[in-house]
């Protein structure tokens, strides 16, 4: 490039700057020193709480573990009861209807019976035994041939046996579809035991809302437990909250580090129910697996999944939060007052 060139480029005037170039550019700047300001500032509480829960390792793994055995104690609950309604699921699969046919009853009707009801969205299975075959099966189960044989005929009458679908085995569906069989043009006797059905869903109903209501308590338990932890926090510190609230600290500065020890002493809390609930859940196994292998049964202790998990240690944090927020906001506006 030449000298002459050179001069001209610097002697022709430049654009001007647009402002609306500048402006998104800018905003990002803004965007970007805000959240780095908002992440150290959260970053330094979260280390001051863990710093402030290491000074007083006895006394914060005591409220860990008290946090612990209370989230322990419904999770377990919870588990037991998820595994027995499994067995209680098993024993209803086996629940089937009997549905007697009236003796006149001929082999055609019989299918289109049986075909009709397969088309029925609560039943699974339809099973057809023919009065020969009822015959047999109750020669070979009773011994009494000499005694059959002696009969001008067979007394049997064709039996179809019903299976309904997992959803249709509540008490309320079965006694409804009892009734739809019993009305049916060629049915004369339908049969189901239906009292140890309603025993069992009354149990597990029963049990099911004792261990919310445990819970609910426990829960609350959680909260006082929290809540008087950081109490006692906010006591021992009253005097530097009271200084940094002269120099112009917000409440959220203020409450920020307390409510990190109140989550970490919730979610470390919920860690240690964890691997309380695993522990007695494998010493549990072993027995089970023995009684279960007395009864011809292929049940398995199932232990905790991984979403239970997840959820213990969400409701374990935000307990403890929660219980932090109730209490610090009570000492500032007692401050404030």
């Amino acid at each position: 490039m030449t000298s002459n060139t050179m001069a001209q480029n610097r002697s022709m005037p430049r654009e001007p700057s647009t402002p609306g170039r500048e402006q998104p550019q800018r905003n990002q700047q803004i965007y970007h020193h805000w959240f780095s300001l908002w992440a150290s500032r959260h970053l330094q509480s979260c280390v001051l709480s863990i710093g402030r829960m290491s000074r007083k390792p006895f006394a914060s793994i005591m409220t860990i573990a008290v946090i612990g055995v209370s989230l322990a104690l419904p999770m377990l609950l919870f588990i037991l009861l998820q595994n027995v309604q499994s067995i209680g699921d098993g024993w209803s699969n086996s629940t089937q209807i009997s549905l007697y046919l009236k003796k006149s009853t001929s082999p055609e009707q019989v299918q289109a019976f049986v075909t009709q009801l397969k088309n029925n969205s609560d039943i699974a299975d339809v099973t057809y035994v023919s009065p020969e075959q009822g015959l047999q099966q109750f020669e070979e189960n009773a011994g009494f041939n000499d005694l059959l044989k002696a009969l001008p005929d067979n007394p049997l009458p064709p039996v179809l046996v019903v299976k309904p679908t997992l959803g249709a085995q509540t008490p309320e569906a079965m006694e409804s579809l009892l009734a739809r069989l019993q009305n049916g043009a060629n049915a004369d006797l339908a049969q189901l035991d239906m009292q140890w059905v309603k025993r069992l869903y009354a149990l597990l109903d029963l049990v099911s809302h004792f261990v919310w209501a445990l819970g609910i308590l426990l829960g609350i338990g959680v909260l006082l437990v929290v809540g008087n932890t950081i109490r006692l926090a906010t006591e021992n510190h009253k005097d530097e909250i009271s200084v940094i609230k002269l120099v112009g600290a917000t409440n959220s500065f203020v409450r920020r580090p307390f409510l990190y020890s109140g989550f970490f002493m919730g979610l470390f809390g919920g860690i240690f129910a964890w691997l309380v609930v695993s522990m007695i859940l494998f010493w549990l196994s072993g027995p089970v697996n023995q009684l279960a292998q007395l009864y011809n049964s292929q049940f398995h202790l199932t232990g905790i999944e991984i979403g239970s998990i997840l959820l213990l240690l969400a409701i374990g944090g935000l307990l403890g939060l929660l219980g932090s927020f109730i209490a610090v906001g009570r000492h500032l506006n007692v401050l404030e007052a």
